[in-house]
């Protein structure tokens, strides 16, 4: 889950590599170090703590070099501080490395250097990993490349690395095995990072490593790339980049998340723009078009995902199974490839994930189709594993996403899923067109009711911080398609606010957490009109006698929970069906403040990563 970036060219490497591990501080913010070389002497500098304590001490310690590498960590190996950090440097002093990922036979790797009298000086993986490099070097009298490719043919585990060697100061080699890594390609001029945000104002162009793929970097020199196992050539393939540096900046919010929560309306239209014609009575999208026979054909749907994309996904199974009426089973990915599932080739598999590269949702896409499943990606990211490894996807459109909670991915992901349960119900005629037609125009009009609900009750959400911000434990719950949404409540509270939540259906409280609530419990209770209305007003009733403190999410109007509850935020009215896109904004809203109310980093919560790329 951490970050890496690297460059090569005739600028000043060192201010390029510091920009751009702050662009990737998301990924991991325990430690951060760099290295620059300006063609006599190798810089290195590195710490516990964020990129800015790095800065405060590399600005008085590297050189500018026009060969720079840097390394943003969420530790795995040894505690995060100075030692631990990354670059790391091999025993000569020759080579450093910069390492994402995890290799898991370091030990015994490190054993066999030791007896050849190699000495380490942290706890970490990649030290182990760039020493053995320098071993194979020196035994079989190889250069660099080489001598990467034979060193990754005997580790196990996943890796994106780039690494450095004085006697080649014109080089940089790269690699991967289930961590990402992009390269831009400038006029003379080289970049690499974890994702295109580092360089994405120096150059449009990138080109990213396949899993088994080694990268050899040289100025002014075309780009090489060849299979680790097999030493094949790869022909360089180049794309252009779909972001801007308007997209990666905060433009005037105090946090990339809250920017992210009031982009919702955009990123919602935009996710459905061009896919959905309500006046036609059209949904389509080529990668459903192009396998429309396998969605109509196949005995279930899997879902598989993790964290914010699990919940996504639960939603998705109420939606499928009610337009389409097919089964669908819903698995946490990190579980569903370790436990045999029973996989059949009629089955289709949904792989759900913001950024492309969630490492178990990879390994269980490769499961599934091992075992013959069709297999559609939903992702955010173009040129993302995930959707390199699909047999056919859909991107949503919610642009980057910084903050390490997700927001906007979520109610991406559900327009997403909400589009092709439309278009399996059409095929099949498992909905009237009376109300395939309704459907397509409420999603329409989603945006605008997001934005209103926005607009209402951000202050509302603001004022109920102040209350509650000081609080032990909170109790989400919801009925139906709202079950899901009170999950990703109480997730958004635990993630960047550190106060214990749960989330629950809402008829499940009276088989065990209702021995929690008392006058100290709030219970933020997701009870829209639509759906199990008068069952949830009872759910109600059972906390307000319980002396529970109760904060309701209610279509506007609502009287009969206003009654009960000691706060209410009100929110525009759509079907039973939408309803998750619309109330998990008021969840978001209250999960920031009081977080900022906390004094908690919002963006960077403590113990997390935004890309999950280890196990």
């Amino acid at each position: 889950m951490c970050g890496i970036v690297g460059y090569i060219g005739y600028r000043e490497a060192y201010p390029i590599v510091i920009k751009g591990l702050k662009r990737l501080e998301y990924r991991g913010y325990d430690s951060a170090g760099v290295m620059t070389y300006d063609g006599n002497t190798i810089s290195v500098c590195k710490t516990k703590g964020k990129v800015a304590d790095l800065e405060a001490k590399a600005d008085k310690e590297c050189n500018a070099g026009s060969i720079g590498i840097g390394h943003t960590r969420w530790a795995t190996h040894g505690v995060p501080n100075d030692v631990n950090s990354h670059p790391h440097v091999s025993n000569s002093g020759n080579l450093v490395i910069i390492h994402n990922g995890i290799i898991e036979n370091y030990a015994p790797l490190k054993e066999e250097l030791i007896k050849r009298g190699y000495v380490f000086h942290s706890d970490t993986d990649t030290e182990v990993l760039v020493n053995l490099i320098e071993e194979i070097q020196k035994k079989e009298n190889i250069k660099l490349g080489k001598a990467v490719q034979l060193a990754l043919n005997q580790v196990v585990g996943a890796y994106a690395i780039a690494v450095f060697d004085t006697k080649k100061p014109d080089e940089i080699v790269a690699a991967r095995l289930g961590s990402p890594l992009a390269i831009g390609v400038g006029e003379g001029e080289y970049f690499i990072a974890s994702d295109a945000s580092p360089f994405i104002e120096y150059t449009a162009n990138a080109v990213y490593l396949e899993d088994g793929e080694v990268a050899i970097i040289k100025r002014d020199k075309p780009l090489k790339i060849r299979k680790i196992n097999t030493d094949a050539p790869v022909d360089t393939y180049i794309q252009e980049l779909q972001m801007n540096l308007e997209q990666i900046e905060k433009g005037g919010y105090d946090h990339f998340m809250l920017k992210e929560i009031y982009e919702q309306p955009n990123v919602i239209k935009d996710t459905y723009r061009g896919r959905l014609l309500a006046d036609k009575g059209i949904v389509q999208m080529s990668g459903i078009e192009d396998n429309l026979e396998k969605f109509v054909n196949a005995n279930r749907i899997i879902i598989i995902a993790c964290g914010t994309s699990w919940h996504a996904g639960l939603v998705a199974e109420y939606i499928f199974e009610e337009f389409a009426r097919i089964n669908v089973e819903v698995e946490y990915a990190s579980e569903f490839r370790y436990r045999n599932p029973i996989i059949n080739s009629n089955d289709v598999v949904i792989a759900i994930s913001q950024s492309g590269e969630t490492a178990d949702t990879m390994a269980a896409i490769k499961l599934a189709k091992a075992a013959g499943a069709f297999v559609f990606g939903v992702c955010n990211v173009v040129g993302s594993s995930i959707s390199r490894e699909s047999h056919a996807g859909a991107y949503t459109h919610a642009g980057p996403e910084i903050g390490v909670a997700s927001t906007k991915a979520f109610t991406t992901q559900i327009t997403v899923l909400t589009m092709i349960a439309l278009r399996l119900a059409k095929a099949k005629g498992t909905l009237s067109h009376s109300d395939f037609h309704r459907y397509l125009l409420e999603l329409e009009l989603i945006p605008e009711k997001v934005k209103e609900a926005l607009e209402t009750t951000n202050a509302i959400a603001e004022e109920i911080a102040l209350t509650f911000k000081e609080v032990s434990n909170c109790l989400y719950l919801g009925r139906g398609y709202n079950f899901p949404v009170a999950l990703e409540g109480a997730l958004k509270l635990k993630e960047i606010s550190y106060i214990h939540a749960e989330g629950y259906p809402a008829a499940e409280m009276k088989h065990g957490p209702i021995a929690l609530i008392d006058e100290h419990m709030p219970v933020i209770v997701v009870a829209p009109i639509q759906g199990h209305y008068d069952k949830i007003v009872s759910n109600i009733q059972e906390i307000k006698s319980r002396s529970g403190r109760i904060i309701a999410i209610v279509t506007k109007g609502d009287t009969e929970v206003r009654k009960l509850a000691d706060y209410v935020i009100e929110i525009p009215e759509t079907s039973d069906a939408l309803s998750p896109l619309i109330t998990t904004i008021p969840l978001q809203l209250l999960s920031y403040h009081i977080a900022v109310l906390r004094g908690c980093n919002v963006d960077q919560p403590r113990n997390l990563a935004k890309s999950v790329t280890v196990e």
